[in-house]
């Protein structure tokens, strides 16, 4: 049985350890889909990355600032995980749980089912990526409850697992993903810019 969590957990851990500054707010868990991502003939693959942004980073921004939490106006140092290649284990190890799990069609997104009457998204994206985002959403609360980052930074800090857009299915993910209330000023400044509602 492929350990999907732990590989994560061990890799987005020692990831986190070699990080060395000390105004280090919030921490980054990226998932890309793109038509371009291919693996295995499969396209529109998630790829995840991990990485954080700085108080330096943001200047020093407000508490519910745009460019605090907003990603496009991150540094973007991203550390890459999961990239569709194949030579990448990390996709090795995701597609050998995808099949022993019976996640089939990866990549696949049916747009006609994406939105609601009142053209609302309710999409849950690419198949592949929701089922990431519940293995994520885990790893980063057992990383959150074992005192990891704290032990860490000395503090307790956000682990912000999004993408681009930041939609219903994120926001979720980072409730669950910071038990304690860590990213409760990030679910704050999201709900203020009218995202992921």
């Amino acid at each position: 049985m492929t350990g999907i969590r732990e590989y994560l957990k061990n890799k987005i851990c020692n990831i986190i350890s070699s990080w060395n500054e000390e105004d280090i707010y919030a921490i980054s868990f990226f998932l890309f889909t793109n038509e371009v991502n291919e693996y295995r003939g499969y396209s529109n693959i998630t790829e995840f990355s991990v990485s954080y942004n700085t108080e330096r980073d943001c200047n020093f921004a407000e508490e519910l600032s745009e460019e605090r939490w907003n990603y496009a106006y991150w540094r973007q140092n991203e550390t890459p995980i999961l990239v569709a290649n194949d030579n990448d284990e990390g996709m090795k190890v995701l597609f050998n749980w995808y099949k022993e799990n019976g996640i089939e069609n990866i990549g696949y997104e049916d747009y006609g089912t994406c939105y609601d009457r009142e053209m609302r998204f309710i999409g849950k994206g690419p198949i592949g990526l929701h089922e990431l985002i519940s293995e994520l959403t885990t790893v980063a609360r057992d990383i959150q409850e074992s005192g990891f980052t704290e032990r860490k930074f000395g503090k307790r800090i956000p682990i912000i697992i999004h993408d681009l857009e930041y939609p219903w299915y994120i926001i979720e993910a980072c409730k669950k993903a910071n038990p304690n209330g860590e990213a409760d000023m990030f679910l704050k400044a999201m709900k203020m810019f009218g995202t992921g509602e």
